[in-house]
């Protein structure tokens, strides 16, 4: 019915109390109905006071739902007067559905969240983060395995027991990567993040166990230097076995005894020259093959300087004018950014880029106008790369993950140490050296810091 509606009841009072108002008025101007307008005055305050207490259920109710909604309690429901017309039907219902939609959401959000700290707790990478004064919002426990941690609230809790792993946790730059040795036989690979939440710097941390890797890769590089030490020395020694025995042999089928002397036919005697020359030649080469192992275990330390890339290419360049000319070898050097500059040892890197053009010189023999361009410039995460590109033929897909292989080679005179020594030294400065190549079009090996 019409008068159980919110807006006719509020329109009700007003109209009712404007009424009472105006006989108010209208008693206390005249001088015979001065109790008649006290007692009207009583009502109206009445008036005044109902209809206050009926708006307020409304205020009351909003703000109810904004409490529920602020402190997130979303278990309690409006519907206790819905007898106060349709319009505070509609409004409960609202507040209802409302509170509805965000119970369901807190539901979603506490299931997710849930979900993702299991995910963290179970992954085989350890996480940490802390802010910028060193407290520990998140450590799973991948991370305390790692780290042999039971509990950490602050990083510099570590100072006392594990100062370095301190240092490489405060120190290591965004974006960066780093290798830490944990007690016992773990090497982590300590990469950091940061981020922004609630205003807030937070430092992210992720460790990952590499020493199952680590040791995979030795044991194929020990397999791989295994196998070419044996087919080296093979290859030398069994000459000189086949040919010490055939010596004998010669030895003692033409060897003749006179009185107090030997004598030997001079056929059977040019024979033994080249047996020995042949056996002294297969000992020089086996020789010469210890030697380029020698230099490629016994690499010198670094001896770090700040060197301008300009300078550096542009000394080799020089270093290099002479053998590219004689060539006839169409050779340029670009540096896109002059004010380029690296902390290496220059003799050491000078090493690398002459042995890398030494080898493109002698790839582009049979080439028809022959290139090789020397270039420096940064990539997309302002790492500094140096390349040496040439138009050869170029190096087979079979062959690119072979060629840094101690003693492997392409060539018919290499001794296959050249590259693989060069990647070594470039570990050394923390860098890398990779190729790309296309057969027949370009070969480019460069060099990242």
């Amino acid at each position: 019915m019409v008068y159980k509606d919110f807006r006719f009841k509020v329109a009700f009072r007003v109209i009712l109390l404007g009424l009472t108002m105006a006989a108010f008025i209208y008693c206390i101007g005249s001088d015979t109905l001065f109790v008649t307008a006290i007692i009207i005055g009583a009502v109206v305050i009445f008036e005044l006071l109902e209809l206050f207490n009926f708006i307020s259920n409304t205020n009351r109710k909003l703000t109810r739902f904004l409490e529920s909604v602020k402190y997130s309690d979303f278990s309690s429901g409006f519907a206790a007067d819905n007898r106060l017309g349709q319009s505070f039907k509609d409004l409960n219902q609202a507040f209802n559905e409302v509170l509805e939609a965000f119970r369901k959401a807190r539901s979603e959000k506490e299931e997710h969240l849930q979900y993702l700290h299991t995910v963290v707790e179970h992954v085989s990478t350890g996480l940490m983060s802390f802010d910028e004064h060193g407290k520990v919002e998140l450590m799973n426990a991948t991370a305390k395995r790692f780290l042999k941690v039971e509990r950490l609230r602050n990083i510099e809790e570590l100072i006392a027991d594990k100062s370095r792993l301190y240092k490489v946790l405060f120190d290591l730059p965004t974006g960066k990567s780093t290798l830490y040795r944990s007690e016992g036989d773990i090497q982590l690979s300590v990469h950091a993040t940061e981020l922004i939440l609630r205003g807030k710097k937070i430092k992210l941390i992720a460790f990952q166990n590499i020493q199952p890797e680590l040791q995979k890769k030795e044991l194929e590089a020990w397999q791989n230097l295994t196998r070419v030490l044996r087919h080296e020395i093979t290859n030398s020694i069994t000459p000189i076995a086949s040919l010490t025995s055939t010596m004998k042999d010669i030895l003692m089928e033409d060897l003749e005894k006179h009185e107090d002397h030997y004598t030997l036919e001079d056929e059977t005697v040019e024979d033994l020259q080249d047996g020995l020359s042949t056996i002294s030649g297969r000992s020089q080469g086996l020789i010469r093959f210890i030697d380029a192992y020698r230099d490629y275990t016994s690499i010198p330390l670094p001896k770090m300087k700040p060197i301008k890339v300009a300078h550096l290419l542009d000394h080799i360049s020089q270093l290099m004018k002479v053998e590219v000319k004689r060539a006839q070898i169409n050779y340029s050097c670009q540096v896109n950014d002059e004010s380029l500059e690296l902390n290496m040892d220059e003799e050491l890197i000078e090493q690398v880029l002459i042995n890398l053009i030494k080898n493109a010189i002698e790839a582009l023999e049979d080439t028809e106008a022959p290139t090789i361009v020397l270039s420096a410039s940064t990539d997309s995460s302002s790492n500094i790369r140096i390349s040496v590109t040439d138009n050869g033929p170029g190096i087979i897909r079979e062959a690119l993950d072979q060629i840094f292989i101690p003693f492997y080679s392409t060539k018919k005179r290499g001794s296959g140490i050249g590259l693989s020594l060069s990647r070594q030294i470039m570990q050394l400065h923390n860098g890398s050296l990779s190729v790309t190549s296309e057969p027949h079009v370009e070969t480019e090996f460069t060099l990242t810091f």
